[in-house]
This record gives structure tokens, C-alpha cells and sequence, in this order.
């Protein structure tokens, strides 16, 4: 302890079960997403096929990392009744948070399976496998949609875990193999030395290449380079990210009070790179000027900055002859407008996530990038700007409403949608590289 990653948990989870008699028909489940790294690892070494059960914790309204439950496929829900006394949630308000979580299970189980349907679990061995046990709850879901799925044994692997939640899974599933259950158990992440979001994406590849028999490793190397883009009175710092093969470049733009660190941003970008997109993600203003509503609502300084990035970047080995997307927000979502309408040879296509393309004004009928606007479904104000500026586009676009969604899309699974309808666009949108 602690494991050096996901990958080197699941080695030595799959050594330790290679040495248990599971008996024949194994299936591994793993639990999506930071489970199904170590899965991966267990079904390879067990010659078995890999798929996943989809559960969500169910997170204390208002304090979402603390999970009073956890509901899974087909209609699964498990109460901590711990939590629950402890926090004391209203009805309403746990019965809300249990519709938001099964919504998004079953969005999740679209996207892990494109266009296939669930292994069948029935007189199956499943191995439910996950990074480790805190409290038990997604795992305990897991092994009751196992059993309803008609699972003939069902063995809970885990490299780490609470003593607590062993036990509690000990109750309900035929077997727990826990590497490690340490008394002073914290957090699942203290022990491992690299504990990194595992992405939607790299989930979906690592179910495509164990089922063609692919290493569950295989992965795309990033370059990262440092750039400045020179506006004149300074330089502005930026980063950019090349996953190899990268099949086209988006670049950033920020909205107001953000930067080249927002977490919306780089969680998104992250999705974008694992999907084989090169990213930039840069500063818009200096420092002096941040913060100063005078620089943040002044869309042609914003465009032209925009602009500069983009001819910039584009000079680089590293993207040379790659198609440009922007990924605007806020502000940025009228700034990546008004730069597409003024030098349609840098922007080839726009996104803009809860944008302002009503601050593009007159310039919005002369765009041509194709451009998807999407917009939260509980952000009103900006959605009715969005469908007043979308009248105006003389350019291929739709515009696409996030149910639920408020301006930020901090509600769970909100921006990975995001992300996905991102990608979505580009993909379709960007030009071959050259």
C-alpha cells in the first residue's frame, strides 16, 4: 500500500482470484467508473468476459460526496440508514435526488453499451468489482441487481476497503475478496498514489478492447505543451494538450470570472482528449484585466484574442493541418461567434455550453462554422437568448436543451452530457486533418 494506480490494483486483484475456484461461466462486472479500470486488469488475467453494472451513490442533498444510498439497473435502490438518521434528509428531497441518479443510470447504461444490449447475468459467477469500499452502498446495489438479474453466485472484489462496508457486503453477497481492510480506513483515493478520474470515454474503450481481445491498457499518449498567445499589451499563458492521432484541435473560451484552470472546462477537455481531440485551454484576459466587467462583456477584444490563439497554435508541429473547433462559455459562447464570423479560415466549428450568443449581435448572420448551442433546461434567461440568436445564424446549427440543467451544469451527469454532445458536434463537424 498504497497501489501505484488502477491498473496495478487490478493485477493484483485478478492474481488473488486466479487462485479461487469461481467455478465455470464468470462474468466481471465492474462499477463504472473508476471500477472498471481494475475489472479490465481481473478479466484479463481470468480469461473472462468483462461488461458493468451501472449503480450511482446517492448523495446527501446539498452534501452529494456523502452517500446516504445508492441505486442501480432496473429499478435497484439501497438505503444507508446510518446516514439517513444522521442527516435526517426530507422525503421530497431524497426522492428528487433518487429520480436525478436513476436518469442518469440509465444514460449511463446507453453510452458504456453503444449498440448492444447487457450481458446476460443469468447462472452466471458475476464478479462485482469496484477501487475499493467506503461505505458499501454502490456495491451493495450492484450485487442486488446481480441477484435479480439471476446471478447463481455473486463475489464482491475490491483492492481496498472500509472493514465496515466488508461486512456489510459479506451480508449479502456470497463472498468478499478485500486485499487490504486497514482499521484506519479514510478515503478509498488515499491509497493509491495515482487516483484520477477515470472518464466516460476511457470506460467505453476499455469495454471495446477487452471484447476484441485488445489490451485493456491500450490508450492515447498526450503531448503537453506550454504557449502564449501575444495580444500586444501581454502574453497570455495557455496549454495545450495532443492525444496521438489527434483528429482535430478545439480551443477554449472562457466566461466571465473563469480561466485556463475552471474544473467545468477541464472536465470537459479531458473528454474531448480521451475522444481524440486535441485541447488549448488559455487565458482570455490578463491579470489586470480580470475581474473588470469593462474587459469580461467586451466581445470583440474577446474575439480577437480568440483569434490570435488560433492563428497561433495553428503554426505548431504538434496540430499542423488539424481542423479548429471553439468551446465557448458564457461570454466566450459570443466571443467564439464573432470570431467565426470574422475570419471563417481560423474557426471551422463552435459549441458554446450556457453561452451568450446575443452578444454576437449582427454578426451572427454571418457565420458559417457549424454551431451547437447548449443550453440547460432550468437556465431560462440564458435559454430564451439562445433561441432569439439561434433565429439569426445563417450557418448549419440546433440548439440542445440539458432537462434539469442549471447555468453552470453542476447537477450530476450534466456535464458529461455536455461533453458528449461536444464531441458529438466536432465529430461531425470538423474537417479531416490535412
Amino acid at each position: 500500500m498504497p497501489f501505484r494506480d488502477r491498473v496495478e490494483a487490478g493485477e493484483l486483484l485478478g492474481d488473488a482470484l486466479a487462485g479461487v475456484d469461481l467455478g465455470p461461466e464468470v462474468l466481471v462486472a465492474g462499477l463504472p467508473r473508476g471500477g472498471v479500470p481494475v475489472a479490465a486488469e481481473v478479466a484479463t488475467r481470468l480469461g473472462a468476459p468483462l461488461d458493468v453494472i451501472i449503480v450511482r451513490k446517492v448523495g446527501v442533498p446539498g452534501h452529494r460526496e456523502l452517500a446516504m444510498g445508492a441505486v442501480g439497473e432496473g429499478g435497484v435502490v439501497v438505503h444507508d440508514e446510518r446516514i439517513m438518521r444522521a442527516v435526517a434528509p426530507s422525503e421530497a428531497a431524497v426522492d428528487r435526488t433518487i429520480a436525478a441518479e436513476r436518469a442518469e443510470v440509465e444514460a449511463r447504461a446507453h453510452r458504456f453499451r453503444p449498440g448492444r444490449e447487457q450481458r446476460s447475468l443469468a447462472g452466471r459467477t458475476v464478479l462485482v468489482v469496484d477501487d475499493g469500499l467506503a461505505t458499501g452502498s454502490t456495491a451493495e446495489a450492484a450485487v442486488r441487481v446481480a441477484r435479480a438479474q439471476g446471478a447463481a453466485r455473486i463475489v464482491v472484489a475490491v483492492p481496498v476497503g472500509s472493514p465496515a462496508a466488508v461486512a456489510r457486503l459479506e451480508a449479502v453477497a456470497d463472498a468478499v475478496l478485500c486485499l487490504a481492510a486497514p482499521s484506519g480506513f479514510g478515503a478509498v483515493g488515499a491509497y493509491y498514489e495515482d487516483f484520477s478520474e477515470t472518464t466516460d470515454d476511457e470506460v467505453v474503450a476499455l469495454l471495446l478492447a477487452q471484447a476484441s481481445g485488445a489490451s485493456p491498457r491500450a490508450s492515447r499518449p498526450a503531448a503537453t505543451v506550454d504557449v502564449a498567445v501575444d495580444v500586444g499589451p501581454g502574453r497570455l499563458p495557455g496549454t495545450l494538450v495532443v492525444p496521438e492521432r489527434a483528429s482535430g484541435l478545439v480551443l477554449f473560451a472562457h466566461g466571465s470570472g473563469s480561466s485556463r484552470h475552471s474544473s467545468r472546462n477541464r472536465h470537459v477537455a479531458d473528454s474531448l482528449r480521451d475522444a481524440g481531440l486535441a485541447t488549448l485551454l488559455f487565458d482570455l484576459l490578463l491579470p489586470e484585466e480580470d475581474g473588470d466587467r469593462r474587459f469580461v462583456f467586451d466581445i470583440d477584444l474577446l474575439a480577437e484574442r480568440l483569434l490570435a490563439a488560433s492563428e497561433g497554435v495553428r503554426a505548431l508541429a504538434e496540430v499542423e493541418g488539424l481542423g479548429v473547433g471553439v468551446f465557448g462559455a458564457s461570454t466566450g459562447g459570443g466571443a467564439a461567434l464573432v470570431a467565426a464570423a470574422r475570419r471563417p479560415d481560423l474557426v471551422d466549428v463552435v459549441v458554446s455550453r450556457g453561452g451568450r450568443p446575443d452578444l454576437a449581435g449582427e454578426h451572427l448572420a454571418h457565420v458559417r462554422a457549424p454551431t451547437r448551442l447548449i443550453v440547460g433546461g432550468a437556465d431560462t434567461e440564458v435559454l430564451a437568448l439562445n433561441r432569439r440568436a439561434a433565429a439569426h445564424l445563417g450557418c448549419p446549427h440546433d440548439l440542445v436543451v440539458v432537462p434539469g440543467a442549471t447555468h453552470l451544469f453542476e447537477e450530476p451527469g450534466a456535464l458529461d452530457q455536455v461533453a458528449d454532445l461536444s464531441i458529438d458536434w466536432f465529430r461531425q463537424h470538423l474537417p479531416a486533418p490535412r
